[in-house]
């Protein structure tokens, strides 16, 4: 085959590819959507994105502003407790621990300071943060960070603040172990504060920025978005025995010292009191978890305005055991983490008189949510005695709606109902004979 045979024959398949192309083209092939990608230069109606926003998809967050408005009026708060003598004279018997029954040992553990008899508990130190609120000195951080370890006040509370380096003692105007608030007070005037945001306001997924001094290092900001929000870890019930929970979960590294600290949106208000951390190591592991602003908000000016909290009750008896619950739903037949089963709705509290009952599975409160008995408490914190709020509940299948007032005080269960009692121990109860009291020389009830 000489040369001008080859170039023909590369000539002639060229063409028929092309031919073929162009056949396929015009005859055969359908006309599709691409998927992921626009119709046109123009994206659906319905498309689930932002992209065909002018400013959304190009935009950039600068965190730069909000952070120079916070860090002047986040300061840093220590406290000392002086050693104190503990009394651990326990009577010697049985059962007690460091008695083994050896006199020896008894004797060298009583020597060494490893049995009965005073002990000191040597001077402690402790470190965390606060927000300035006002320009007079009211400072807001948490219960914790100024507690004694004891239920009472650390003796000494200094705050530090960040221009200038001035130091003040403070007092503590208020606090409330429930949702581990305190309200500060130093003596002072012309303080830089922060401006309170809306926590109700707060979106998944948006920036967020954590001020503070951890490992009391200088004040320090870290930035994260929000994970999750109305989040209950159950840590609150560590110093009280009726916890608020309802955190707002961010990604924003927060520390040992981090406490009582701000976390801000990137408009520089604050939404929120950074509180506490997930962290197996003690350190930062991923998630911290902060007291959403509405609730701050409502029990700081309870405490300047009256000293004392004002707390809304709804009057609804729940299983503190999410566990508990969520076998609840299971035998109304829910799935986990649908509702707040009734365990009781005592006559005196505002739930009965709306009438809710035992059994009822509350669904919402205000429209949002709620799955456990935490959240619903979290959602009732930021309200007052008085207030009325829409309650969703679920009772033979049906959803039905109502609206509850508040009280002023928690309602009296009657622990002679023995079936909320039982609900709740999962024990059998029966009423007391009162011919046996001489017998037992008790009063109550028998399992």
């Amino acid at each position: 085959m000489n040369f001008k045979q080859l170039l023909l024959v590369v000539l002639i398949s060229v063409l028929t590819v092309f031919a073929t192309i162009f056949v396929y083209s015009k005859f055969f092939k359908k006309d599709f959507a691409a998927v992921g990608l626009p119709v046109d230069g123009k994206y659906p109606a319905n498309y689930a994105g932002f992209f065909d926003s002018k400013s959304a998809a190009a935009e950039t967050t600068d965190f730069t502003k909000a952070a120079e408005s916070a860090v002047p009026a986040v300061v840093h708060i220590k406290t000392k407790i002086p050693a104190k003598q503990i009394s651990n004279n326990l009577p010697r018997g049985r059962g007690n621990s460091g008695n083994s029954g050896d006199p020896f040992e008894d004797f060298f553990g009583d020597f060494f300071g490893r049995g009965f008899g005073p002990q000191v508990r040597p001077e402690q130190r402790a470190s965390g943060s606060g927000v300035i609120i006002s320009q007079d000195g009211y400072i807001v951080t948490n219960n914790h960070v100024v507690s004694d370890g004891d239920g009472g006040v650390a003796p000494e509370i200094k705050i530090t603040l960040n221009e200038g380096k001035k130091t003040f003692n403070a007092k503590v105007v208020g606090r409330d172990a429930s949702t581990d608030l305190a309200v500060l007070k130093i003596e002072t005037s012309g303080l830089p504060y922060l401006v309170y945001g809306n926590s109700d306001e707060v979106k998944l997924a948006q920036w967020v920025l954590a001020v503070g001094y951890p490992f009391t290092l200088e004040a320090t900001v870290t930035a994260g978005i929000v994970s999750a929000k109305g989040r209950s870890i159950g840590i609150n019930s560590q110093q009280s025995a009726s916890p608020v929970e309802s955190f707002i979960q961010t990604d924003a590294a927060v520390n040992q010292g981090n406490s009582g600290g701000a976390l801000i949106n990137t408009n520089g208000q604050l939404i929120g009191i950074n509180a506490a951390i997930l962290a197996p190591s003690g350190t930062y592991a991923g998630y911290s978890f902060a007291i959403p602003v509405n609730i701050v908000k409502k029990l700081v000016n309870d405490i300047i305005k009256d000293g004392d909290v004002k707390r809304g009750y709804l009057g609804i008896t729940y299983s503190p055991a999410d566990k508990q619950n969520e076998d609840f739903l299971k035998k109304a037949g829910l799935q986990s983490r649908q509702g707040v089963y009734v365990l009781g709705a005592p006559t005196d509290g505002g739930a009965a008189k709306a009438g809710i009952k035992k059994g009822d599975i509350v669904t919402k409160i205000n429209d949002r949510a709620v799955s456990t008995g935490l959240e619903m408490s979290g959602i009732i914190a930021s309200s007052q005695p008085g207030d009325k709020v829409k309650l969703n509940y679920i009772r033979g299948g049906k959803e039905y709606n109502t609206n509850v007032t508040l009280s002023d005080k928690p309602s009296k269960v009657d622990i002679s109902n023995a079936e909320i009692i039982q609900d709740n121990l999962g024990v059998e109860l029966k009423d007391f004979d009162p011919k046996k009291a001489p017998q037992y020389k008790i009063q109550g009830v028998l399992k």
